[in-house]
């Protein structure tokens, strides 16, 4: 007689979290997956329409059972218990869970955390690691509890950050790192046969949600802080700088080593065809620019048709954005 399969069950949001959930599927001889809790459909795009994000959708196309509650608590509870889930996996779900869930499975509840904790604890850990020039990453298996990605370490993926790397192509690298890490420790969480380390609280940092105003350039900062940001946003939330009142964005910039002596934020008057503007070391040269309503072309024929004076210094923010809190 073949042993039941047991029965995991999966908080997340994010497609992030869809190459650890298809390892799951593949790999399924002793577990499966009983049920999903998710967020709930959001409006987007242009007509505003409710759309189900990828996970979701991902439940329902493998017809396994999902629940989107505003806010998890003792229904969702219930109903993982009515589910007999064993043991639950999370990742990038976007609640804090409160007692109530985190003990609702016997053999715990454990998160997939997308950077090498302690550091880059919180919203943005992929991005943020990015733009502060790390060349390692990765993601964390951890046991979840009531503080933010604070539990103690089960496993990690280690995760090189490449120089050409975007905040997509990491984002892919750290969700593809999921698969080894998941593989090797289900088998041990279900069995409970592992062991557990305390973080460092004395090395933990903390980065927060991105915003738009992110993007705006400071022009204070290295040359290599503001190309490393800029690869880390250029998916969301972009990179520009003003020009009067319109705002500037940038497709690709590059830092040149040992440019021309520039004040932060001062263009280079002798170019007439490119765009080259000072830091708060190097130079940087701009590549590629947008103007509102127009199209991401090259700088040289985007000077073509766009006044921008040759004697100008473009302002940073006026206050400094640290990506940590």
């Amino acid at each position: 007689m073949m042993n039941e399969k047991r029965k995991i069950a999966f908080f997340g949001s994010d497609e992030i979290a869809l190459p650890c959930l298809n390892a799951l599927l593949e790999s399924s001889e002793n577990w499966e997956i009983c049920g999903v809790l998710t967020q709930p459909d959001r409006r987007s795009g242009r007509g505003r329409n409710l759309r189900s994000n990828p996970i979701k959708k991902w439940a329902m196309e493998q017809g396994i059972p999902v629940q989107d509650p505003q806010r998890p608590g003792k229904e969702e509870a219930d109903w993982l218990k009515h589910l007999g889930a064993e043991l639950t996996l999370v990742m990038a779900y976007g609640h804090i869970l409160k007692d109530d869930l985190l003990h609702t499975a016997p053999c715990g509840c454990f998160n997939l955390h997308a950077s090498l904790l302690p550091k880059y604890r919180g919203a943005s850990p992929i991005e943020t690691a990015l733009a502060m020039g790390e060349l390692e990453t990765g993601v964390t298996l951890m046991r979840v509890v009531p503080r933010m990605d604070a539990g103690s370490i089960i496993d990690s993926e280690a995760v090189s950050v490449l120089p050409t790397d975007t905040g997509s192509s990491l984002r892919r690298q750290v969700s593809h790192a999921c698969i080894p890490l998941i593989q090797r420790a289900m088998p041990n969480l279900l069995s409970g046969q592992f062991s557990e380390n305390e973080q460092d609280e004395t090395n933990a940092t903390y980065c927060r949600k991105l915003t738009k105003a992110d993007g705006e350039i400071d022009f204070t900062l290295s040359a290599e802080e503001i190309e490393c940001r800029a690869r880390a946003f250029a998916n969301w939330p972009g990179t520009w700088f003003k020009h009067k009142e319109n705002i500037l964005k940038v497709g690709k910039l590059s830092i040149l080593d040992g440019g021309a002596n520039l004040m932060p934020g001062q263009r280079e008057p002798t170019e007439k065809d490119c765009l080259i503007i000072g830091t708060g070391t190097d130079a940087i040269e701009v590549i590629e620019l947008q103007k509102p309503g127009g199209k991401m072309v090259p700088v040289s024929d985007f000077l073509r048709g766009y006044a921008l004076p040759r004697e100008i210094t473009f302002s940073s923010p006026s206050e400094p954005r640290s990506l940590l809190r």
